[in-house]
C-alpha cells in the first residue's frame, strides 16, 4: 500500500506546526548553540521512536523474525546472516510488528523498495 501524501493544504499546515517547533526550540535555547542543538536531537530521535519503535524493540523483533523465518530470507531463499539483515515493513504505518514485518537481505531490501519507487 503506498503510503498517503499530504495535499497542499495539509502540506502548509505541516510547514506552519513546523516552524512554530524551530521557533519554540530557539525560544528554549535562549541563543545557547549547544542547547539548541540538543533540543532538536531529542526531539527529532523521539519523533522517530513515534514511528519505528525503540532500537531495542526492533532488535527483538528481528532476533524474533530471524527464528520464526528460520534464518532464510523469504525472498531470494538463502540464508539471513545473524546480524544485518532489514526488517521490511508490509505497510508502512502499521509499524515494526510481528505480523507487519519480515527480515529480508540488505539487497532485497533494496529491491524491494526499487520495486515500489521508494529507493
Amino acid at each position: 500500500m503506498a503510503n498517503r501524501r499530504l495535499s497542499e493544504s495539509e502540506l502548509k499546515r505541516a510547514n506552519q506546526l513546523l516552524g512554530f517547533i524551530r521557533e519554540r526550540l530557539k525560544n528554549l535555547s535562549s541563543g545557547d548553540r549547544e542547547l539548541l542543538f540538543a533540543f532538536r536531537r531529542k526531539v527529532a530521535k523521539e519523533l522517530s521512536y513515534d514511528e519505528r519503535g525503540k532500537p531495542m524493540m526492533r532488535r527483538k523483533l528481528k532476533k524474533l523474525k530471524w527464528k520464526r523465518q528460520n534464518g532464510i530470507c523469504p525472498d531470494c531463499k538463502e540464508a539471513l546472516p545473524e546480524t544485518e539483515a532489514e526488517l521490511d515493513r508490509k505497510n508502512a504505518i502499521d509499524g515494526y510488528t510481528e505480523a507487519n514485518t519480515e527480515l529480508i537481505h540488505h539487497e532485497c531490501h533494496r529491491k524491494r523498495q526499487a520495486h515500489k519507487a521508494f529507493a
